[in-house]
């Protein structure tokens, strides 16, 4: 089973993080410099300091760009942090995971938000490792169970997660950027899942939120 990225969506999140790397290298403001005074006159002093004037910011910084918007996001903050590069362990992934939540600011309350994330990252391990499919028999039909699995279980890890409003109160999508070593030995970070859900309302009355199958 393939985890590679299978809807426009993650396309749009790719771009994203594209764009707040950007924004932080266009926040840098520039400096503009006034001439240097006139050079003194022939009956100026041997003493004085010929060496111009320090120059002198102009009034403004040049505004910051800022990355396009999506219907479940809105624009990265101005100081987001740059990306890292690829290869940079987890050292980096802090900065990933604040590049995301700049692009996508939380419109879940906290106690959705958590229970997203929580079954977005057991998928996404179920999915790459296969580990936990069979708590999943909705995603995970029987006939995966023995398939075996594309990333070795010790070198899995997710980078980052943020889980927010798929275009509905009703509905959410949890994306993640995760790194791993195929069964070839070859290691890549970087890699975009996104995870759809539906809320759905138990019999008691109680709401919850159930994965949709991938495609």
């Amino acid at each position: 089973m393939t985890t590679t990225p299978r809807s426009p969506r993650l396309l749009l999140l790719s771009t994203a993080l594209l764009a707040v790397a950007g924004t932080a290298l266009l926040g840098i403001p520039h400096r503009h410099h006034e001439p240097p005074d006139p050079p003194p006159s022939p009956t100026a002093n041997a003493t004085t300091d010929p060496s111009p004037a320090a120059p002198t910011p102009t009034s403004n910084p040049p505004a910051v760009g800022t990355a396009a918007s999506t219907p479940a996001a809105s624009t990265p903050a101005a100081g987001a942090s740059a990306l890292p590069p690829h290869g940079e362990g987890t050292a980096g992934d802090v900065a990933i995971q604040r590049a995301l939540e700049a692009a996508w600011p939380l419109d879940l309350p906290f106690g959705d938000a958590r229970e997203l994330l929580a079954a977005g990252r057991d998928l996404l391990r179920a999915d790459a490792t296969g580990i936990g499919r069979a708590h999943w028999p909705a995603v995970f039909p029987a006939s995966w169970q023995g398939l075996a699995p594309a990333f070795a279980t010790d070198r899995f890890r997710i980078q980052a997660a943020i889980a927010r409003r798929d275009g509905s109160p009703h509905k959410a999508v949890v994306h993640l950027v995760w790194a791993g070593t195929d069964r070839g030995g070859t290691f890549t970070d970087g890699r975009i899942t996104d995870w759809h859900f539906t809320r759905t309302t138990t019999l008691k009355g109680a709401s919850t939120w159930t994965p949709q199958p991938r495609p």
